[in-house]
């Protein structure tokens, strides 16, 4: 079941089958409750969430005097956080539950071991990030 979630992300759109039910069998599912804070700004990102069910609110810092900003929201179906499975920044906004929320939590240790043993999964999902930069590099 949390493989048809996870073949709706576009980073792992590409996949089989099989290989969606490698990566679900590595997330946790994880219950948020209403005010809190899922991520925070400038923390190591330890891995991807997929929202099962749910509402959260993303926040920016945008200036020394800690003034923040809406950036955006978010609801089921949706991802968030998916580069710090690729790339060692902190985070980049805060994330609090508007709702009570469940996600797909996959930790970026076991996201990593994947890519190791399975070569297929990392050429594809390289190919879903080629396609990102070409559009972001368009605009």
């Amino acid at each position: 079941m949390n493989e048809d979630i996870l073949s709706r992300v576009d980073l792992f759109s590409t996949l089989s089958k099989k290989e969606l039910q490698e990566i679900a069998k590595n997330c946790q599912e994880r219950s948020f409750s209403a005010g809190s804070t899922i991520v925070s700004q400038g923390d190591t990102g330890v891995g991807l969430y997929v929202l099962k069910s749910g509402k959260v609110r993303i926040i920016q810092a945008q200036s020394p005097d800690g003034a923040e900003e809406v950036i955006g929201s978010a609801s089921a179906g949706d991802v968030l956080g998916e580069m710090a499975l690729l790339d060692e920044q902190p985070r980049s906004a805060t994330v609090i539950a508007e709702e009570d929320v469940t996600a797909l939590v996959l930790p970026v240790w076991e996201f990593r071991s994947i890519l190791r043993s399975q070569s297929d999964i990392a050429l594809k999902l390289l190919a879903v990030l080629s396609r990102r930069l070409r559009k972001a590099e368009a605009r």
